[in-house]
């Protein structure tokens, strides 16, 4: 069933709902507690499916690599996130709008969750280095993301790639129960908020699209989905694949050919382009190519018959709330 709230009132109870789950990490969770070995299970390594004969030691460390790899994804892209939302604040005509309220609310619970985010990382230890940032990649990179940060219809297309993306890879660790208990929590505490973040997103972009030119919307609509691809890929960087002795591009690409992982692609990014199908961006019977191959559906918007399905997880726990330090 529709709201009937304005979105005004739906972005105030946000900011409500905001104010009175304030969450801070660092009392939150015993950060002494994570183990010293393998801390995801082996289906959930990015390397699953490819017939390795990686000895347990490797697996400890490909586990440990990779969590931190996505982790500190999530810090810079909550970065950009932030960067993007000050700048529609200074920017902002009336700075007693419910969303500039709200915007703030997220700055401060994202800041929040990168303080976790950074306080895994230390934990972790990594040792890998991302050639994804280096030469003429990185220089390329960087100049999109700033592109993307002012340009708002696309800043959300892209915010909602990045939330429903880990959003789906945090939810599959806290459900096994092989994840370390720790990094678990750190999942569920994380996903509790998003759930705002992403609701707040899915609202507020259609306004913005109502206000995008024409370049902006051809970025939504044909530029979007490679650059969510890439996003996707990006998650875990080939340089985790050294740390182990594995030829660092050859498996990352052979990584991101797996059917599974394609799979988990398409189930991490069909909520992005069903948000804008829900928002009036996309119509049904009309949806871009890009967004067919990104998602693994068709003009329609719906899954290909023949697509790689996700599979579920051999072991999993019942859900749980967040787990307090003590």
């Amino acid at each position: 069933m529709t709201s009937t709230l304005l979105p005004e009132e739906r972005v105030e109870r946000l900011s409500t709902a905001s104010t009175r789950r304030v969450l801070e990490p660092e009392e939150l969770f015993d950060w002494d507690s994570m183990g010293d070995g393998q801390i995801i299970a082996d289906e959930l390594l990015t390397t699953h499916g490819l017939g390795l004969a990686l000895t347990p030691a490797q697996k400890a460390r490909l586990s440990r690599e990779e969590v931190a790899a996505m982790l500190g994804m999530g810090v810079r892209f909550e970065a950009a996130l932030m960067a993007g939302f000050s700048l529609q604040i200074t920017d902002s005509k009336d700075l007693a709008d419910p969303r500039v309220a709200y915007m703030l609310h997220e700055i401060g619970e994202e800041t929040r969750h990168s303080r976790a985010f950074a306080r895994l990382i230390e934990k972790l230890e990594p040792t890998a280095v991302d050639p994804l940032h280096k030469g003429v990649i990185g220089w390329g990179a960087d100049k999109v993301m700033r592109l993307t940060i002012g340009s708002p219809a696309v800043l959300y297309t892209f915010v909602l790639a990045g939330e429903e993306i880990p959003d789906l890879l945090q939810k599959r660790a806290a459900e096994h129960p092989d994840t370390d208990p720790l990094l678990a929590a750190v999942n569920r505490y994380h996903r509790q908020e998003e759930a705002r973040h992403l609701a707040f997103a899915r609202l507020h972009l259609p306004e913005l699209w109502a206000k995008a030119g024409r370049v902006e919307r051809w970025r939504v609509l044909h530029a979007a989905p490679a650059g969510i691809a890439q996003l996707f890929a990006a998650f875990v960087h080939p340089g985790v694949y050294a740390t182990i002795g594995l030829p660092v591009m050859k498996t990352w690409r052979a990584v991101n050919a797996l059917p599974q992982r394609r799979a988990l692609r398409y189930e991490a990014t069909r909520g992005v382009l069903d948000a804008l199908i829900d928002g009036g961006i996309i119509r049904r019977g009309e949806v871009p190519k890009g967004w067919q191959k990104l998602c693994g559906v068709g003009a329609d918007g719906h899954p290909l018959s023949g697509a790689p399905q996700l599979a579920p997880l051999s072991k999993t726990v019942p859900s749980r709330k967040v787990i307090a330090a003590g």
